[in-house]
């Protein structure tokens, strides 16, 4: 079975870093949609109102391939390829600097902050590493190869060709890439450590907090105490597995909860809009691995700190 055709180059550029949203008008064997109007009314009215697809229309929002404005009476042709920039809601910018620890022809190393997404998804658009990446770099095409919480700042993998992409993501799948956290969390001197622990996380769909249950382990951490500070520690974490908030499960688990986890031991009510002010104590530190396109060795450090551990190490 031959597959289907490659889209053609989106003919709109990037706004504020974000991709024009591509559609592929369906196939039509009912003779449901005589125009390209009537199909674009179906699909988008329920999500943004009839008005809305309409003033778009109106406003030439919808363009084909060639770049021209696509006019509500076109004639419906099935495997059309159609473009525009969706509307952003209004986000609360985050107040904090993306920093650069290297960049090259193949890779951006980005020092993400606190409260700053990695890509765009859901309520978090424009106010995202990439989006902010694409515009103040001009690489339109970077992508990340791996993704932080938006708590957890540190240390972000992106790849500036596309088609190298894969060549750096295996590396996050295949375990070849070293990494190391720094937190802060409660001290307890009954927790023994150095250890490592391993337990099965189960993260659901819709569900905030991930969970451990009995069965096969999936995922491991090394826990490593640095220094301690009154009631608190400072910790280096070391995965050996990526599994959603595993650092976090697994400190918990311990009893020894990240400061500032609005997640674990307990789901807190978010934080109004524009709080910045109890940023999770959790930083993606150091990253090391062997370049897959170059053969280069690299080690990369991160030059924030936790702001529950002034003066850092």
């Amino acid at each position: 079975m031959r597959g289907r055709a490659k889209p053609p180059p989106a003919p709109l550029p990037q706004r504020a870093g974000v991709d024009p949203v591509r559609v592929r008008l369906p196939a039509d064997p009912e003779g449901a949609w005589t125009t390209v109007g009537d199909h674009l009314l179906a699909r988008f009215a329920g999500a943004v109102g009839a008005e809305r697809v309409t003033a778009m229309l109106a406003g030439g929002r919808f363009v084909g391939a060639d770049g021209r404005a696509v006019a509500a009476d076109e004639p419906y042709t099935a495997g059309r390829y159609l473009w525009f920039h969706r509307d952003f809601a209004p986000e609360e910018p985050v107040p904090f600097p993306v920093g650069v620890v290297h960049r090259d022809e193949h890779l951006v190393i980005a020092d993400k902050p606190h409260f700053l997404s990695t890509t765009p998804r859901g309520r978090h658009v424009t106010e995202t590493l990439v989006a902010r990446l694409r515009d103040e770099l001009g690489l339109p095409e970077l992508q990340p190869a791996h993704r932080l919480d938006r708590l957890t700042a540190g240390l972000v993998l992106c790849v500036v060709r596309p088609g190298e992409r894969g060549a750096y993501q295996t590396l996050f799948r295949d375990r070849l890439v070293h990494k190391e956290y720094e937190a802060v969390a409660p001290y307890d001197p009954g927790v023994a450590l150095p250890r490592t622990v391993r337990s099965r996380i189960v993260k659901e769909r819709g569900v905030i907090a991930a969970r451990e249950e009995p069965g096969e382990e999936n995922s491991e951490s090394r826990v490593e105490l640095l220094d301690r500070r009154g009631g608190l520690g400072r910790y280096r974490l070391v995965p050996a597995t990526g599994r959603t908030h595993q650092l976090r499960v697994h400190m918990n688990a311990l009893g020894l909860p990240l400061v500032n986890d609005p997640v674990y031991p307990v789901v807190e009510p978010d934080a109004a809009p524009g709080d910045f002010t109890r940023p999770l104590q959790l930083l993606a530190r150091t990253l090391e691995f062997s370049d897959p396109v170059t053969g280069e060795p690299h080690r990369f450090e991160s030059g924030l700190r936790l702001a529950a551990w002034p003066g850092g190490d």
